[in-house]
């Protein structure tokens, strides 16, 4: 089972809807307070909580139901949570997810938790960049880099589509979660700076495939 808590019932309906359609028995709560007591009570396989929670909030979620239980406790982050990713991080999350929830990025990580293979961690490797999705962790040659959530999630989506070249609408599609395509600059802005932070000042990590999109690859 996954305990999903979250203040937008419209949008945990639509995520059980989804979730339910794959096997997954999903139970969805409004605030911490429910969570942690549905949690002591129904004993989950896995728990989604939202950085918005409210009464009792996700980081101090974690914290009391890492007193008692191993529980994997999934976050869901979205622009400017980047501070309580770290500190949820700290106390005790499994992972990070983007919320709006993304059900290919959430179901794999549902699905690991209620098959008991939680502790197992997603790294990606592209040339001289790891990525760590499950401890939110990007290093490049061995060297810890911190990213901005957007950077993150836009790092992580060119790197599970690595050697391969992506959309702008693709990218607008699932790292911003918005149809809009004119929108573009948007995304070059956050390469233009991705790359700056990954040191990839001659463009040959991150390629601009001119008129299409984007391409992640093994520096040459």
């Amino acid at each position: 089972m996954l305990l999903v808590a979250d203040p937008e019932s419209a949008l945990v309906e639509e995520l059980s809807a989804v979730l339910q359609r794959e096997g997954v028995e999903v139970l969805g709560v409004a605030d911490g307070a429910q969570a942690l007591l549905q949690a002591g009570a129904l004993r989950p396989d896995v728990v989604l909580v939202s950085a918005t929670l409210p009464v009792i909030g996700a980081v101090e979620f974690i914290r009391a139901v890492r007193l008692t239980r191993a529980i994997p406790v999934l976050l869901g982050v979205g622009d400017g949570h980047a501070e309580q990713a770290v500190q949820a991080l700290a106390a005790g999350a499994t992972a990070c997810v983007a919320r709006p929830y993304r059900v290919p990025e959430l179901l794999p990580l549902v699905q690991a938790a209620i098959e008991g293979d939680s502790g197992v961690r997603r790294t990606l490797v592209v040339g001289n960049v790891e990525l760590d999705v499950n401890a939110y962790q990007v290093k490049v040659d061995g060297r810890i880099v911190h990213l901005p959530l957007r950077e993150f999630e836009l790092l992580h989506y060119l790197m599970r589509n690595a050697h391969r070249t992506v959309t702008r609408e693709q990218i607008m599609r699932h790292v911003w979660n918005s149809t809009d395509t004119t929108s573009t600059n948007t995304i070059a802005v956050h390469v233009k700076r991705l790359r700056a932070r990954l040191g990839d000042t001659d463009d040959r990590l991150i390629q601009t495939v001119r008129g299409v999109g984007y391409r992640m690859v093994d520096r040459l």
